[in-house]
């Protein structure tokens, strides 16, 4: 039997202003629904372990000697959590009143749902689009990249993001944001939190399609809001966390994608998904190194 209906887990890395405000977020609502909150810190160096342990003394922390990465954070997190359900939550998040009880009440009330997950905002207000249709390659393509700005209008970028819905309403989709999203009990139990192959990026696609391989349905409640400031970690690293999320991407394929294709067609879908992943990861690398140059130059 557990103490909590849920567990919020929140694995932070250099985000200490960030992460004020998402504790203090949850704070303001601890009155809404049974839950507990752990943060995983990954060996910040910006005085975060003790920010919280400071300001937040009722949230249960873990200070790391070493960086886990983000999947391993979370997993460590939902291992030794005291809670049912699981709400993995980014640090740079800021949580509106009403969104954690509305989740709850919505998975506890719909036994076929295993994932179920708020409208993202970004901090001005706009909509962020958090529910998406499963990646492909040909997507990959067109998605952030000089094609997609040549032909901003195309099929596969708004596919994929799902630009051809208005968000308006509560709906089945392929997967969720990671940033924040409630995962049943009996799907961690079952399948674990996180792929720990992943180590960052695309672990969240993972979990969904597990979820519904599962049988289980992802839904989105666009509701139910939460302000989510993108990328406040990552950003610390870009060429990096290029690299990184290129090859979970690329594992994504592997693992999920190509063995549905039939048998014969599955190394050269494999080759596609390789090639495309690795001529948009070399692009952002060498934008990301001209704009260097271009700052020193401008100095």
């Amino acid at each position: 039997m557990k103490d909590f209906d849920l567990s919020i887990t929140i694995c932070s890395w250099n985000t200490v202003d960030d992460l004020r405000a998402c504790l203090a977020s949850l704070e303001a609502i601890r009155d809404e629904a049974n839950f507990e909150v752990i943060v995983v810190d990954n060996n910040s160096e910006d005085e975060s372990p003790q920010m919280v342990a400071n300001e937040f003394p009722w949230v249960r922390l873990e200070a790391m000697m070493q960086n886990l990465g983000f999947v391993g954070g979370q997993n460590h997190a939902a291992s030794i959590r005291k809670g049912r359900h699981v709400f993995p939550l980014n640090s740079d998040t800021v949580v509106h009143p009403g969104a954690i009880k509305g989740l709850l009440d919505y998975l506890e009330s719909h036994d076929d749902v295993g994932v179920v997950a708020p409208m993202l905002l970004n901090p001005d207000g706009s909509l962020q689009f958090s529910c998406r249709r499963f990646p492909n390659p040909v997507a990959a393509l067109f998605r952030n990249t000089f094609l997609g700005r040549l032909f901003p209008n195309n099929k596969f970028t708004k596919d994929y993001l799902m630009q051809d819905w208005d968000h308006d309403g509560p709906r089945e989709v392929d997967w969720v944001s990671g940033a924040a999203f409630l995962a049943r009990d009996t799907l961690v139990e079952q399948n674990g939190l996180f792929d720990p192959e992943y180590v960052m990026f695309c672990e969240d696609v993972d979990f969904c399609f597990q979820t519904w391989k599962l049988g289980k349905k992802v839904v989105y409640l666009p509701e139910l809001k939460i302000t989510h400031a993108i990328g406040r970690s990552t950003d610390k690293a870009p060429n990096r966390m290029i690299g990184r999320f290129h090859r979970s991407m690329f594992l994504f394929y592997r693992k999920n994608i190509v063995p549905q294709q039939f048998v014969l067609v599955r190394p050269f879908a494999l080759a596609m998904a390789a090639t495309a992943l690795s001529m948009r990861a070399s692009m952002f690398i060498v934008k990301n190194k001209i704009d260097a140059i271009g700052r020193k130059l401008k100095r």
